[in-house]
């Protein structure tokens, strides 16, 4: 196992999760001043014909540089390509509506080649298919080789089941878990120094938001814990999502996964779902969290939710700590990251920051983050919540 991820999980381990908890959510001091906190980077970017490459440089540079985090690691970029590829909005290309842009993932992997990364992996959990990432990434519309190009090492991986791997890898829950004990995830991750999450500025149906932190949702397998997944052993060619089992709780994971902590909890997505969110961040730790709100969508998550419109808030965030980067996320888009349940963007939902703060992941109150580059309230776009 990499010895980053091993030692960002024994330092949450030390912070005494189970014990905090409670005292943290009662507690608006320990939320704003004992919490992990590090600089998040904003930046104005019009279009993706802009110099998206030379605006994301200067980010990395506001906070910190790339190379301390990256240098001689191997580096995995979880991408967000939620939902099939034919499932465009308004015949419009994917990147600029509700999954990652092809230019800022090829041009995040230059910047972190160029820092030194000495492995490089594109990731992401192909909706419906246990097929190579590679061939999704072409029917979406993707120039493959414009990544292969992108440095010396690069490797394309569909974590939706093994692909040929020998085993998958247990990521427990520090301290005290929500809804699973742990959970059972491709060995990609168990081999990675630094994740990167890539995530666009939207909100979500079930969630609230979706930014770098629920990105990390994708990094379940649907052969463990997808709709048709084995009773007993992981389906290694699933072809259904992971409602039945993450969001509705009508089934369990396989067997060979640890099953959930209390069966009689709520069967309800706005129950499970932040929970789970707020839990997989702290078992396996994002190094370096990208997200784009160039264009995207607003009132969810992707074209099957009704009422979502097309945006364009012309923005680019960038930071090391992922409910740091969410919280500022969150804030330009007219939203209270520390909003309880039944106001603003989590009017359905629990809030998974509120966990995320319990479990010492890190700071959501925005006013207590250094914001560098674009302010808050110069760049703050009115995002329209369902609820």
């Amino acid at each position: 196992m990499s010895r980053k991820l091993c030692s960002r999980r024994a330092a949450l381990q030390a912070l005494g999760v189970a014990g905090m908890a409670s005292w943290g959510a009662q507690n608006p001091l320990f939320a704003k001043s004992s919490l992990p906190n590090t600089p998040v980077a904003v930046a104005r970017c019009h279009a993706y014909t802009d110099d998206v490459e030379g605006i994301i440089r200067t980010m990395a540079d506001q906070i910190g540089g790339l190379a301390p985090i990256v240098r001689n690691k191997t580096v995995t970029i979880k991408l967000n390509l939620t939902g099939s590829p034919g499932l465009r909005f308004k015949g419009r290309p994917l990147g600029v509506t509700h999954y990652t842009h092809p230019k800022t993932a090829a041009i995040l992997a230059t910047l972190l080649a160029e820092a030194g990364a000495t492995r490089i992996r594109f990731v992401e959990s192909c909706w419906g298919t246990g097929g190579p990432l590679e061939e999704y990434l072409l029917e979406s519309g993707w120039n493959v080789r414009t990544l292969q190009r992108t440095a010396s090492k690069v490797e394309f991986l569909n974590t939706n089941s093994l692909a040929g791997a020998k085993r998958y890898a247990r990521f427990k829950v520090p301290g005290q878990a929500l809804m699973y004990p742990a959970y059972d995830l491709h060995p990609v991750y168990e081999e990675t120094d630094v994740l990167v999450s890539m995530a666009k500025l939207k909100e979500h149906e079930t969630t609230g938001i979706t930014l770098a932190m629920k990105n990390i949702f994708g990094c379940t397998p649907a052969s463990v814990y997808g709709d048709d997944a084995g009773m007993d052993e992981p389906n290694e060619a699933p072809t259904s999502g992971r409602a039945a089992v993450c969001h509705m709780g009508d089934r369990q994971p396989a067997k060979s996964a640890l099953a959930e902590i209390d069966p009689k909890s709520p069967r309800s997505p706005y129950y499970r779902m932040p929970r789970v969110v707020a839990e997989l961040n702290a078992a396996l730790p994002i190094g370096l969290s990208f997200i784009d709100g160039i264009e995207t969508m607003r009132g969810g998550e992707g074209p099957w939710i009704a009422g979502v419109d097309l945006l364009k808030p012309g923005l680019l965030i960038l930071g090391t700590n992922a409910i740091n980067t969410d919280a500022v996320g969150t804030a330009l888009m007219g939203h209270d990251a520390r909003a309880p349940k039944g106001q603003g963007a989590f009017a359905k939902c629990d809030n998974y920051f509120l966990f995320a703060e319990q479990m010492g992941l890190g700071t959501a109150d925005a006013s207590q983050i250094d914001v560098r580059g674009l302010g808050i309230a110069e760049g703050r776009v009115a995002f329209s919540a369902k609820g």
